[in-house]
C-alpha cells in the first residue's frame, strides 16, 4: 500500500534555467518502504488553499541493490511548467530543510539489471528516470551495454549534464550518448532538429543493431514517445521490447469519448484490507467516488499518465477515457485507471491490493 511520509530536502541543485534536483533524505525506518527499482517516480504532496495537490516526479538516483540496505536518499529531477502549481513552488520556494509529503516509490517503467544491449529515446526531462535505469544496470550488469538517445531544445536546457558525462566517463565502452538539439547547431555530432518518426526511421539503425536491442525504453513528451514507438514498430521491434513512459499529454489527446454510465451504478473497492460499496453520482470517475469515502486511496496525476491509480477489475465492466500508463498485458490481466474509469455495468468492483 503508498504511503507518505515527511522526508527532510538536503539538496537543492539548480540544473538548468528552469529545472532543479532535490535530494531527500530517508530516515533509516523508512529505508525499505522506500526502496525502489531503476525508474520509478515519487508523488509529492501539498495542500494548497485547501486543495490536495500532487505532482509525480522520477528518482534520477540508482536504485539500491536488493542485497543491501533501502536508499538513504533519493533524488528526483523537477523541470518548472508555466502555470504548474507544484513546479514552480519547487523551483522557486522550497529550501534546504524543508520537509515535503512524499508518497512512497511506484511505477513500471524499470529494467531488472541483466546482459545484453538496452536503449532509451528521451526529451527533455524524460531523461530523468533513464539516468536511474542507466546508471544501475551499468553499475550491476558487466555484460550489459546502454545507448542514451536523447533530445533537448539547447545545451542550456539540458537536464543532468553532469550526471550522463559521468556516465560516459566510467562507463566509455559500455555507454553510448546520441544528443540531438532542435533550436541549436552542435560542432559536432548530428545535425540540430526534432527526432520524429522519419528521422527516427533512419537514425536508430544507423547508430546500433536495432534486432539486438533486448528492451526500448522511451520517455518524455506524448508526441516523441508515440512518433518512436511507430518507428520501432516498423522497423519490426516486438511490442514486448518496448517500454514508455510519458511526461506531458495535451489536453484532449488521446481521449476517447465515453458513454454515459448505468443509472444508479455503485462500485465495491478492496484498498489496504478494508472494503466498501458507494453509489457513482453522475459524470464521476470512479477514483473521485472512491476518494469521496476513502481519502487514502492512491493516485497522482489524475490524468492517466502515471499509473498510481492503477486497480484490478474484479466484477463488471468499465470504459476509460484514455490510457498512457497500463501495458497492454496489464489492461488485458484486467487492470483499469481508477481515475480514467467511469462504470459500464450498474456494479463495478475494483481490488487496489492486487
Amino acid at each position: 500500500m503508498a504511503r507518505f511520509h515527511p522526508l527532510s530536502v538536503t539538496a537543492v541543485d539548480r540544473l538548468t534555467d528552469d529545472s532543479v534536483a532535490l535530494t531527500l533524505t530517508v530516515p533509516p525506518e523508512l529505508r525499505e518502504e522506500y526502496r525502489h527499482a531503476p525508474g520509478q517516480h515519487l508523488t509529492l504532496r501539498r495542500v494548497v488553499d485547501g486543495i490536495d495537490v500532487r505532482r509525480t516526479y522520477s528518482i534520477c538516483s540508482p536504485a539500491p541493490h536488493p542485497d543491501g540496505e533501502g536508499p538513504r536518499t533519493l533524488r528526483v529531477g523537477v523541470r518548472l511548467v508555466e502555470g504548474g502549481a507544484f513546479s514552480t513552488y519547487a523551483f522557486k520556494k522550497i529550501n534546504v530543510g524543508d520537509e515535503l509529503e512524499v508518497m512512497t516509490p511506484a511505477g513500471r517503467f524499470t529494467l531488472q539489471p541483466a546482459p545484453g544491449l538496452y536503449a532509451a529515446v528521451v526529451g527533455g526531462s524524460g531523461v530523468t528516470p533513464v539516468l536511474s535505469v542507466a546508471a544501475t544496470l551499468l553499475a550491476r550488469e558487466p555484460a550489459a551495454r546502454f545507448c542514451l538517445i536523447r533530445g533537448d531544445r539547447t545545451t542550456a536546457s539540458t537536464m543532468f549534464l553532469e550526471e550522463v558525462a559521468d556516465l560516459k566517463d566510467r562507463y566509455p565502452q559500455r555507454f553510448q550518448l546520441v544528443t540531438v538539439l532542435s533550436r541549436e547547431e552542435q560542432q559536432a555530432g548530428l545535425p540540430s532538429g526534432r527526432l520524429d518518426e522519419e528521422r527516427l526511421t533512419h537514425l536508430l539503425p544507423a547508430l546500433l543493431p536495432v534486432p539486438d536491442v533486448a528492451g526500448w525504453f522511451l520517455c518524455g513528451p506524448y508526441g516523441l514517445v508515440q512518433g518512436t514507438e511507430r518507428a520501432l514498430h516498423g522497423l519490426g521491434v516486438d511490442r514486448s521490447r518496448i517500454h514508455q513512459e510519458i511526461f506531458h499529454v495535451a489536453a484532449g489527446s488521446g481521449a476517447e469519448p465515453v458513454a454515459a454510465a448505468p443509472a444508479h451504478s455503485t462500485v465495491t473497492i478492496r484498498l489496504d484490507g478494508r472494503g466498501g460499496t458507494w453509489p457513482v453520482q453522475d459524470g464521476e470517475t470512479l477514483l473521485e467516488t472512491v476518494l469521496r469515502n476513502r481519502p487514502d486511496a492512491p493516485y497522482a496525476c489524475k490524468g492517466g499518465v502515471c499509473g498510481t491509480c492503477r486497480a484490478f477489475l474484479v466484477t463488471g465492466e468499465v470504459r476509460m477515457d484514455r490510457n498512457f500508463a497500463l501495458e497492454p498485458e496489464e489492461t488485458e490481466a484486467g487492470y483499469v485507471l481508477a481515475c480514467q474509469s467511469h462504470p459500464a455495468t450498474e456494479a463495478v468492483e475494483l481490488d487496489f491490493d492486487r
